[in-house]
């Protein structure tokens, strides 16, 4: 089962301009960020975090399919970052959490235009 077609977040490919070019979806998918947490009890546990980046632009999409490697590092210390100044059995402040990683995504583009989607939070 495909989650993004459920929450409508699937996107259609779309032709580029010229006349019959390639397809290009303006979507991109990222692997998924973990961090380590503290659970109750003082037990590790895992926070997992889905995350991918919608771009209309074709500039910019170019632009964030060569920087996936410098999105990922961001993504990565902003979720153990989130994840360091979780409280045992509390969970994540994900409006503070979405806002931190699209800070990140503007930053490591150098401008703003990519719009970043989140998926799955998880604490286990």
């Amino acid at each position: 089962m495909d989650r993004r077609a459920l929450l409508g977040l699937k996107v259609s490919p779309r032709k580029t301009s010229g006349g019959g070019g390639a397809a290009q979806a303006s979507y991109l998918r990222l692997p998924t960020i973990t961090a380590n947490v503290i659970r109750p009890g003082g037990r590790r546990g895992v926070m997992t975090v889905e995350t991918g980046i919608d771009t209309p632009d074709a500039t910019l999409r170019t632009r964030v399919a060569q920087s996936a490697p410098r999105l990922r590092a961001a993504y990565a210390a902003v979720v153990q970052q989130s994840a360091n100044a979780l409280l045992p059995g509390a969970p994540p402040d994900l409006e503070r959490l979405v806002a931190q990683l699209q800070a990140a995504t503007n930053s490591v583009l150098g401008r703003v235009g990519a719009r970043l989607l989140i998926g799955t939070v998880m604490v286990v």
